[in-house]
Formats: structure tokens, C-alpha cells, sequence
């Protein structure tokens, strides 16, 4: 190393002493800015000096793709090593089977040595066309002889140095607009980039980009680095980026875990490349290390060929990490990153000028989706390496060299104009030629008033928003980005069907009888005919386990459904599996098929720690609709089981109640038995509800709806329940030890009475017309009569009562209080489901009159009903007497009396004891008798 320095020694000289006169003229000594201005070219002197060349690049960047192309094709390198994550090496030749842009992912659901809340985690690093990075790739992979290596932290140490627990290298733009629905293609994932070259200093980011009279970050990088670094030379290119770099890495904030993750990044590349060199033997001068110009300008002791060897790189954690390949955007690739909506679409329509301008061949991965083939040519043999020269300072000259003022493009910018017009038109906006000539000109005005005489694409956007976008955007899609769309638009990806994971490819070959192009975005429309065509019918299974999987809009049924004991004979289906391409191949790193998926994330979701009966039960029912396994759904229900015993709240009595009723007569029609797990819940599940029923009247927390559903469990399932051998005494106790306050939990358990016999039906409607009396109570009638509404649930015979007393609610009630009750009616029959209110419909329409004529004279049926003959003890001389009901009745009388033992005949009235000396003889038989007759 120490040749190396000594060699290069004067380089830089004439540079270090132009920079130590500033620095004693501006900063008035030598010593306050001398150390920074010195410190970048002592930076890019050390990195010029490093017999392991060094490229440093800028991510997404056109010139840095073009310089690396250019390099590539002059050094040939036998090793290339780029600072992506180790383990994402074996992905890379599935690149070829892909169309651009993708990105690499490191996934993974089953985590061990991280915090559980942070799974699930995943890594990806985006790969464009027009990046230096794919230059590296496809030149490595292509080319005989070649390695490639990749050298940065692998994806479990990108997260066990995330010890602040935030999942992202870099913070978004604030300026940055929010992206659209393609920039959810790479989710809450960290994004590992190959050069990281933005300021992290925020002053001077503001400072550059008001002398540079720029909105945004990216466009002062196109106009100030992209443009004048296109055409440069090889030396040029590389002291500018690592100057650059430098002076971004000097300036920047000193945040002490940034810092150390940059440097322990640095250190452990260095040290994965010095231990290749070591294994292989390879010279460094036939070695290429891609890295960020940010890394490369470091000052680590580790820092190159011949660095020490003290960085010691911490073992992997125990967690399993798939890797795969997910599509990608250009709007992926900006909201990730923080860039500029629609810089990465400028960058690949520089990209593509670049290389028709210059006549360079750049590489491409043979096969490649996507890409343009190059011209057939004459095989010829690779020209020699061409040996290294020596650096000479290329700095000064750029540095002191004015901005070069390319000359107007005219008919470029005439073409853009009229596009643009063209493009405005179809999307609502009224615009005319006049619209395009003013773009023209205003382009060409912002240009000058921003000191550049060529118009950039930046400065066309913002021309022609101000001369079309009036006052409002007529369609869905503004000026702003219709220019964007123009310029390149937003460039999807797709990973080949030889890339995607076996789960992935065996959910296309399992839908190819639909005949449908699935691997394309956008939605199909599929049909298919079960009852005609039965092989469709598998096709069936697999789109309701996917829409049970994967996000809404990947598949949606139209028409047909699924549910217990019911099979659809036709179905139509709208399929978006190619643009959510990333959550099916996500689906691939969690099992080799869908079933197995849906397996694991039902059993996840029933032994979780958020897991409640109703969610179990959820599960239980999936289970037996899209995988019809008897075995996971035993398994499952003694969970549920296992749940609902450990409960103590009510909360998810409404869904229990629900799903347990819907397997019940699932199992009674399709299964010659009950399985015994059921059994076992029913019986659990009425002690249960019964120990907590006094608790719920009560509780204040406990609502109403609650609080009905755990009757309803109780009265619905109680004569399973007591043919299990549970004791209907239990329920009685916990009726009886009820005190509510609340007037709809009162009237609830009114109800409940009702339904145990405690309570008739007039002492009912008493206790109501009492309520409608009392001045003091009629405000809160209308809860009471919620109350009865939600009774309609485990007491659906009172559903004629419930329309009486809301008629008499209506008929009784002044406005004052009747009208702000009939939101709280309205939102309780919407709240409790499609169960109760047909009830009430139906009843109500079968006591009131059809027509409008018929409503004067109607009567309504609880007022006409005669009233109940009351029962009169034996003997009086004010009602029925015993004997006159016993000769009235022999044939009853002689059966009873011969049940009881009783001998005797009957006597006229001349000879012989009467019916009155018998009940005389027996007054209990007779009181007992006139009971039982009354009573029938």
C-alpha cells in the first residue's frame, strides 16, 4: 500500500494547493475548511490508489451504467465482486427468465433471534435495465470465466443491526408526492441499493438545490452529475463520483449508529473480498469491486486489498430466510427510495439516448424478457485486456470547466409539446395547438431562467402544467403525470414462469384448463360451467383458497359462493394473478402448495396468542369449506375448546353463537354423527355461558347484543346440551341471580323468563303497559324495546310481541321521545344481523292488513283476544264446582280414580252416594283433577 500511495503521490498536488489557498482566503485560516477540502482529495487519492480497482456508482443512474458498460468492455475483469447481499447470489441467473424490472427478496415468515413483531421480514434490492449494477451481472454471468461475488452483509445482518427496530436504510423525500398502486409492489420490505449517493447533510441539500434552482433532489442530480458525466471519459468519471461521495460522507450528520453501520458494512465488503482473494488466488488488478460512491470513499483501517483483517463478522441467527425474485416499478423503485415521482422512467429514456448517441453495446442478460436484441455480428474474438494506466488528475480540468450549454433540441422538444397536447386530450383536458406552442416557449423560458439552455425534462413538466392544467384535472390522471407516462411511464416487471417458486407454477398449471393468459396484469374474466364441465371443479378449489390467500382483486368471485353443505354449478370469477405477482410468489416462501399454506396459516391463526373462540372457529369452518379435512378440523375445534375455557369475557359470544350453529347443521345433514369435539364445546359452552350470564347482565362493558347471544347459546343448545348431561337447574340460577339496571338488558332478561315459564305472556305485557304508564319511565321505553328486539335472538317466539309492543310504542309514545329512538331501532336491526329483521317483517306482515282500505276497521289482534277464564277453587258457589266437571267428565273421573286406587260406582240420584259425596270422600282427587283439566 505504502508503493502504492508513493507512487501516486502528486496526482492531486496542483488540486491540494488551488483548495488550501480557498480555504485560507474564505474560511480566513487554514485550519477550519482545509481539513474537508483536503480530506476529499486525500479521499479520492487513496481510492485511485488501491490496486483492487474500484467502481463507484450511483443507483439507477444512466451514466454510471454507461461508464460501467464501457469499463467492463475495456478491462474484462475475471472476478467482479458488487456490494449487493451475499446471500442473494444464487437469484441472480433467474434474472434471464424475468422482464425488467424485478428485485431480488430475502423472506422470511418463521423468524428466531428478532422481535416477533417485526415478521414478516423481507429484503429486496430493485434491479433496473439501465443500473450499473445489471451491467456487472450480465457481463459476469455471460462471459466464460467470469465470477461473479457478491460481497455486502447478508439479509439476517441487514436486520440484527437494525437495532433501532427500523425497517428502512433511508427516510422518504417529505417533497416526494405519495405513489400510486405500483408502488405497493415491494410493501413495507428494507431496500438494499447499490450506490446510496444523496446528501445526508439537510443544509446543503437545501443549499444545492436553491443555487441550482431545482424543485428536487433527482433533478439536480440529471442536470449537475447525469449530464455532464454522460459523455466523460473513464478517469473523469471515477474522480468525480468518488469526490462526490466523499463530500456527501464528510458533511454528513454524525449519527453514531449510521455511521457505525456504514463503516461495519465497508469493513465486512473488504473483508469478503480479501478472504476471496486468499481462497482463489486471483491478482487484484484483474478484479472489479462495484460499490456506492459513498462506500467508496472510506476511511476504514479494513479499506482495501491490503487492509487488516480485525473485523470479526457475527454468525447468522437461526432464522430461514427464501429467496425469490417479486416484480418491481419504476413508482416502486421512487417511493421506496425517496427519488422523485417519475425520475427512474427519466432515467431509462436518458439510458436508451445515451446508448443510441454514444454507439455503445451494452450487456444483456442472453434471453433476457423485455430487452431488445442486438444486431447479429461476426464472432470475433475479445480484445485484449487493456492494461491499467496510470491516474492523472482529471479534477482540476472539471472542476474550473464552465457548464456546457447544449444547444435547443427543437424538434424534441416540438415532439414533447404535441405529445403532450395529444396525450391531454384523450384524459378530458380542452386542449388545442395553441396549448402546444405555449409549452413550447415556456419550456425553452424556465430553461433560461434556470441558466441551462437545453429545456430538461423537469423543466417540460412544469411547463405544462402551468399552460394545461387550468383550474381542475378533468380525468383520473393529472398533467404531471401523463408527462411522466410520455417520458417512459411506469415500467412493471413480471418474473418468468421458470422463476417463480414451485407453489406458484403449480397454481398456473392447476388453472391452465380456464385457457386464460394469467401470468399477464390486468383482469380476466373467467367462466366456468362445474355441472357441464366437471374438471373445472378443481379449478373451483384452487380460486377459493387463493381468494382466501391473497389480497382483494387477485380473485373475486362474481358470481357463486362457497359455504357449508352447498356447492356452486357455475361461478365467474374476476382474475388478477399477474398483477399480484408478488403476493403469489410471496406465497411460495411460506410451502410447496396452496393447501399446505392454508394449513399452516389456519393452525398460526388458532394457536396464536390474539386467538379467541370465535377465531378458532373461523377456522374450524375454513378448514372443512376449502380444505374438507376432517382431521384439521378436529384438531382445531378442541383448540376452540381449549379457548373458549380459558375466556372470560363475552365479547365474542355474537360469532361464537353464529359459527357454532352453522357447524351444527353442517355435521347433522352431512355426518352420521356429531364429532365428538363438537359434543364436548356444546357441553363446555352452556357452563360456561352460564357461570358468566349474572356477570354480563351486570357488567357495563357487556353490551346488550352480547349478552343476547349468550342466551341464544344457552336456549338454542339446550336440549343438546342436556342430552350431554348438563343441568337445566344451572341455567335457572343464572337467570335467577340476574339483576341488571340497564333497561334493554332488563327487558332481555325479561325474555328470558319468558322462555323458562317464569314470567307469562300477560304478566309480560303488564309489566310493559305499566312502563307505558309511568310518566317517569317513557323516556326509556325505547330502550326496553330494544332490549326486545335483541331478545329475538335466543327467544324467537316473542317475536308477535315484540311487533305489538313496537305498535304500541308507536301508538303511545309522544314525538319528543319517538323520534330520536328511531335511529338507535334502526341501527339495532342493521347491527344484529339479516336474522332479526325478516322476523319482525314477516309477523308484522301477517298481523297488519294487506291494503289501506282494511286499516280503518282493523282491530289489532292482541286487543281482540277474549281474556283467559280464570280458575276457581272447588266448591265456590261463584264459579265451576268439581263435581259438575266430574259428571261431566265419568270416563276421566273412573281413570283417575283408578290410578289412585279408588273403588266405587256411580249413583243416580235415587239410590247410592252422588259425584259431590265422591269429591266429599276425596277433596284432594278432586282439586287435583280440576287442575289438570283447566290447565288442558
Amino acid at each position: 500500500m505504502s508503493t502504492q500511495a508513493s507512487t501516486h503521490e502528486g496526482t492531486f498536488e496542483a488540486l491540494r494547493g488551488q483548495l488550501q489557498e480557498a480555504a485560507a482566503t474564505f474560511a480566513d485560516g487554514p485550519d477550519a475548511l482545509q481539513g474537508i477540502l483536503l480530506g476529499l482529495v486525500d479521499d479520492v487519492d487513496r481510492a485511485l490508489g488501491e490496486p483492487l480497482e474500484i467502481f463507484p456508482v450511483c443507483h439507477h443512474s444512466p451514466a454510471s451504467a454507461l461508464a460501467m458498460a464501457r469499463r467492463l468492455r475495456e478491462k474484462q475483469p475475471k472476478v467482479v465482486y458488487v456490494e449487493l447481499c451475499e446471500d442473494m447470489a444464487p437469484l441472480l441467473t433467474e434474472l434471464r427468465n424475468c422482464r425488467l424490472p424485478v428485485a431480488v427478496q430475502a423472506f422470511a415468515t418463521d423468524i428466531d433471534g428478532f422481535p416477533a413483531d417485526w415478521a414478516p421480514l423481507s429484503v429486496v434490492a430493485p434491479i433496473t435495465e439501465a443500473s450499473a449494477e445489471y451491467q456487472a451481472i450480465a457481463y459476469a454471468l455471460d462471459t466464460p470465466g467470469v465470477e461473479l461475488v457478491l460481497v455486502d452483509r447478508s439479509s439476517d445482518h441487514v436486520f440484527q443491526w437494525d437495532t433501532r427496530g427500523k425497517h428502512a436504510e433511508d427516510p422518504a423525500d417529505p417533497d416526494v408526492p405519495p405513489a400510486e398502486e405500483e408502488a405497493a409492489l415491494h410493501g413495507d420490505a428494507v431496500g438494499v441499493e447499490i450506490g446510496d449517493l444523496r446528501p445526508r447533510f439537510a443544509e446543503l441539500e437545501e443549499h444545492l438545490l436553491r443555487h441550482g434552482r431545482v424543485r428536487h433532489w433527482s433533478e439536480w442530480w440529471h442536470q449537475y452529475v447525469e449530464l455532464p458525466l454522460g459523455d466523460s471519459d473513464h478517469d473523469t468519471y471515477r474522480q468525480v463520483m468518488l469526490l462526490i461521495g466523499s463530500l456527501f460522507r464528510r458533511l454528513a450528520p454524525g449519527d453514531p449508529h449510521r455511521v457505525r453501520v456504514d463503516e461495519d458494512r465497508e469493513r465486512y465488503m473488504w473483508t469478503r473480498m480479501r478472504e476471496h482473494l486468499a481462497a482463489t488466488g486471483t491478482d487484484p488488478a484483474d478484479c472489479l469491486y462495484v460499490c456506492g460512491a459513498f462506500h467508496a470513499a472510506s476511511r476504514v483501517e479494513e479499506f482495501g486489498a491490503h487492509g487488516t483483517d480485525s473485523f470479526e463478522i457475527s454468525p447468522r441467527s437461526a432464522t430461514k430466510w427464501q429467496h425469490g425474485l417479486i416484480p418491481s416499478s419504476h413508482a416502486a423503485i421512487e417511493a421506496q427510495f425517496g427519488l422523485a415521482a417519475g425520475s427512474v422512467s427519466i432515467a431509462a429514456t436518458v439510458w436508451a439516448k445515451n446508448l443510441k448517441r454514444t454507439r455503445t453495446e451494452p450487456y444483456r442478460l442472453a434471453g433476457q424478457a423485455g430487452t431488445k436484441k442486438s444486431k447479429a455480428k461476426k464472432a470475433t474474438a475479445a480484445p485484449p485486456p487493456v492494461p491499467a494506466a496510470e491516474p492523472s488528475d482529471k479534477l482540476t480540468g472539471f472542476l474550473r470547466q464552465p457548464p456546457a450549454l447544449d444547444r435547443l433540441d427543437e424538434a424534441e422538444l416540438l415532439g414533447w409539446s404535441v405529445e403532450i397536447v395529444r396525450a391531454a386530450r384523450r384524459n378530458g383536458y380542452l386542449a388545442s395547438t395553441a396549448d402546444a406552442i405555449a409549452v413550447f416557449e415556456t419550456s425553452i423560458l424556465l430553461a433560461g431562467m434556470r441558466d441551462r439552455a437545453r429545456p430538461t425534462p423537469y423543466d417540460f413538466q412544469d411547463a405544462a402544467v402551468t399552460c394545461i392544467e387550468k383550474d381542475s384535472v378533468p380525468g383520473r390522471r393529472d398533467i404531471r403525470r401523463l408527462v411522466e407516462i410520455m417520458m417512459g411511464g411506469d415500467r412493471i416487471g413480471q418474473v418468468g414462469y421458470a422463476s417463480l417458486p414451485p407453489l406458484a407454477r403449480d397454481v398456473h398449471d392447476r388453472l391452465a384448463p380456464l385457457n386464460l393468459p394469467l401470468e399477464k396484469r390486468g383482469v380476466r374474466r373467467a367462466l366456468l360451467d362445474i355441472a357441464g364441465q366437471p374438471e373445472l371443479g378443481a379449478c373451483s378449489d384452487v380460486l377459493w383458497m387463493l381468494r382466501h390467500l391473497m389480497p382483494h382483486g387477485a380473485a373475486r368471485p362474481i358470481m357463486g359462493e362457497r359455504k357449508l353443505g352447498e356447492r356452486s354449478i357455475q361461478e365467474s370469477w374476476d382474475l388478477a394473478l399477474g398483477t399480484h405477482q408478488r403476493a403469489l410468489i410471496e406465497l411460495g416462501y411460506e410451502g410447496v402448495s396452496i393447501e399446505q399454506v392454508l394449513e399452516q396459516r389456519l393452525r398460526r391463526t388458532a394457536y396464536g396468542p390474539q386467538a379467541t373462540a370465535a377465531t378458532v372457529l373461523q377456522a374450524v369452518e375454513d378448514a372443512t369449506l376449502y380444505l374438507r379435512s376432517r382431521r384439521l378440523a378436529d384438531d382445531l375445534g378442541t383448540r376452540a375448546l381449549e379457548v373458549l375455557s380459558a375466556e372470560r369475557s363475552v365479547d365474542g359470544a355474537p360469532e361464537v353463537l353464529r359459527r357454532v350453529r352453522r357447524l351444527l347443521a353442517h355435521y347433522r345433514t352431512s355426518e352420521p354423527s356429531l364429532p365428538p369435539w363438537i359434543e364436548s364445546f356444546v357441553k363446555a359452552g352452556y357452563a360456561h355461558y352460564c357461570t358468566l350470564l349474572p356477570t354480563a347482565f351486570t357488567d357495563e362493558d357487556a353490551t346488550v347484543r352480547q349478552v343476547a347471544a349468550m342466551l341464544g347459546f344457552l336456549f338454542s343448545m339446550e336440549s343438546l346440551a342436556l342430552s350431554l348431561g348438563c343441568d337445566r337447574t344451572q341455567l335457572e340460577l343464572a337467570v335467577a341471580q340476574s339483576h341488571p339496571q340497564d333497561p334493554s338488558k332488563t327487558a332481555l332478561l325479561w325474555a328470558a323468563q319468558t322462555q323458562l315459564g317464569n314470567l307469562s305472556r300477560a304478566d309480560l305485557r303488564a309489566r310493559c303497559d305499566e312502563l307505558l304508564g309511568n310518566p317517569l319511565v317513557v323516556p326509556a321505553y325505547p330502550r326496553y324495546l330494544s332490549g326486545f328486539v335483541h331478545a329475538l335472538e335466543p327467544v324467537p317466539g316473542l317475536t308477535d310481541f315484540v311487533v305489538e309492543a313496537v305498535s304500541n310504542a308507536f301508538g303511545r309514545l309522544p314525538d319528543p321521545v319517538l323520534l330520536p329512538w328511531l335511529p338507535t331501532l334502526i341501527t339495532t336491526l342493521r347491527g344484529s344481523g339479516t336474522d332479526l329483521a325478516p322476523l319482525l317483517i314477516r309477523e308484522a306482515g301477517r298481523i297488519f292488513p294487506g291494503k289501506l282500505a282494511a286499516l280503518d276497521a282493523w282491530v289489532p289482534p292482541w286487543l281482540a283476544q277474549p281474556e283467559p277464564v280464570a280458575t276457581r277453587p272447588a266448591g265456590r258457589a261463584d264459579g265451576v264446582s268439581g263435581s259438575t266437571l266430574l259428571a261431566a267428565h265419568p270416563a276421566t273421573c273412573d281413570a283417575v280414580a283408578s290410578l289412585l286406587g279408588c273403588e266405587g260406582t256411580w249413583e243416580t240420584a235415587d239410590a247410592g252416594p252422588s259425584g259431590a259425596a265422591l269429591v266429599g270422600r276425596h277433596p284432594e282427587t278432586a282439586l287435583a283433577l280440576e287442575a289438570l283439566l283447566s290447565g288442558a
